[in-house]
């Protein structure tokens, strides 16, 4: 901890051409929108973004938990590799923490779906430990 408070992690910038493709598939029709979002999941599984796009995408409860969850466990991976320590600040006003940060919020609100209560407020406090400011 430095005079300043806990200390902040910022992961890296999305690739753009993954955004596009993101996008893209989040611009297909309702009823392609899902497997086109896991598509882009299957091509760049480390993306983030992709992870909380495809829950969103996916029917709340286990398909979306599921989706949320993957993300999660991913982005735990990619805060460490960024220095990140298992406590600090990781703020929803850096676009690159954004899909780590919806991927934790998906999971708080699925695991409440389908009746994980614990793993709920677990979830819910972790999302207030890393930027209790909140989206804001």
């Amino acid at each position: 901890m430095s005079r300043s408070g806990p200390p902040e992690t910022v992961l890296p910038a999305v690739d753009v051409a993954i955004i596009h493709a993101l996008k893209q598939a989040q611009a297909a029709s309702p009823a392609a929108r899902r497997d086109a979002i896991a598509a882009v999941v299957a091509k760049h599984p480390t993306c983030l973004h992709a992870w909380a796009a495809l829950g969103r995408a996916s029917t709340p409860g286990i398909d979306a938990y599921m989706a949320f969850r993957v993300g999660y466990h991913r982005g735990l991976d990619q805060l460490r590799g960024s220095g990140w320590r298992g406590s600090g600040f990781v703020r929803w006003q850096h676009e690159s923490n954004r899909g780590f940060l919806e991927c934790l919020e998906g999971l708080a609100v699925n695991a409440g779906i389908i009746g994980e209560e614990a793993e709920a407020t677990r979830c819910q406090q972790f999302l207030i430990q890393c930027d209790p400011r909140g989206r804001g």
